[in-house]
């Protein structure tokens, strides 16, 4: 029997919850993550008709990207959509989840998405989060060394970008002196020991560090561990904000904003003047990415797509970028296919539902 909690276990070991940003409400919104998972209902966001639909389509779970909860509500009276949408998924039993930052700071999560509709290559992230990553540094007797690495890898330490593993060492002696009540795996009491040990410096997302600390503790041979912990400041290039790339090859920039209307179901775009003739290196946000601007000029990129540019922001383009406003819904429309493809593809046998309701509040005349 899968769980409610299942689903999000999973969602949340690819976005972790730690990853979104301080304004944000991701997570369980509404109802019990204790609940056999009877079926998902995925949707950009989450409003009175797609509960409804959750509804008649027997889904007792809405994936939504958006929250429809940011602030905390003081009364639920139905006076407004937000409160008539919470009540009636809880009447229901509904469960409201909802992936959002989180699932954008990720490099394989909405950015990641577009650029591949866009066929862009050697992707990276925009402007990658520091303060995310911690440096773990401890002593194991060398005969110990392989055997408590391997479970430490194995609990999310030592991966650096496409790289898993890695580590450093370096061979030397380590001395302790057993006192009373002591129970040393090596040596005895009151006798100096000195260990041939292996000092290990490995890197891991500080967000797992009690999940690190505690391998660590279980793993290793000794009574008392020692080891000691850096946060590092170190730039994170599989967590940030937005995503750069390249075409194969360069494109007229007229011909490319066709390229983007064609590939990302966009009607109209608000864009600034052409001051490339091409275009080969692409910057992008989905949503609300105009705070990535200047990132995407000091990086070369010849363009920059994104939605909810306010009117002086266009200006800030300052003939050195175009950029390409596509609207907010239609930047990010694409992230249901990318939360299906990743529940199907660990749970396979549920049912799975994209939401036949458009969300998107702006209509164009």
């Amino acid at each position: 029997m899968i769980k409610i909690k299942d689903i999000i276990q999973y969602l949340e070991s690819f976005a972790p919850p730690a990853y979104q940003e301080e304004y944000d409400n991701s997570g369980l919104i509404t109802g019990n993550q204790q609940r056999e998972m009877k079926g998902a209902l995925i949707t950009l966001d989450c409003i009175e008709e797609v509960v409804d639909e959750a509804i008649q389509k027997k889904c007792n779970l809405i994936i939504a990207h958006h929250p429809i909860l940011f602030r905390g509500l003081k009364k639920l009276t139905g006076s407004n959509y937000i409160e008539r949408t919470v009540i009636k998924a809880i009447k229901n039993d509904i469960a409201i989840y909802a992936i959002h930052t989180n699932l954008d700071n990720i490099s394989k999560g909405v950015n990641k998405k577009i650029a591949d509709k866009l066929g862009l290559s050697d992707t990276k992230i925009l402007r990658p989060k520091s303060d995310t990553l911690t440096k773990l540094t401890t002593f194991i007797p060398k005969e110990n060394t392989e055997n408590v690495m391997s479970k430490l890898h194995e609990a999310g330490a030592g991966m650096i970008g496409n790289y898993k593993s890695c580590s450093f060492r370096i061979e030397g002696t380590g001395t302790f002196l057993p006192v009373e009540n002591a129970n040393p795996t090596i040596g005895e009491l009151g006798q100096l020991e000195k260990v041939n040990e292996n000092r290990i410096e490995l890197i891991f997302p500080t967000y797992i560090k009690t999940k690190i600390l505690n391998t660590l503790f279980k793993a290793h041979p000794y009574e008392e561990v020692a080891y000691y912990l850096h946060d590092l400041a170190n730039n994170n290039n599989e967590v940030g904000s937005g995503m750069i790339g390249e075409l194969p090859k360069s494109i007229k920039s007229s011909e490319f904003l066709d390229h983007i209307k064609s590939n990302l179901s966009v009607k109209v775009i608000r864009h600034t003047s052409f001051v490339k003739e091409f275009i080969k290196k692409v910057a992008l946000c989905g949503g609300s990415g105009s705070f990535l601007l200047r990132d995407a000029i000091a990086l070369g990129a010849d363009i920059f797509i994104s939605g909810d540019f306010k009117y002086h922001e266009f200006f800030d383009a300052d003939n050195r970028i175009i950029i390409a406003d596509v609207g907010h819904y239609e930047s990010e429309q694409f992230t249901k296919e990318l939360i299906y493809e990743n529940i199907n593809e660990k749970f396979a046998n549920i049912a799975l539902h994209f939401t036949e309701v458009n969300t998107n509040p702006i209509f164009y005349a």
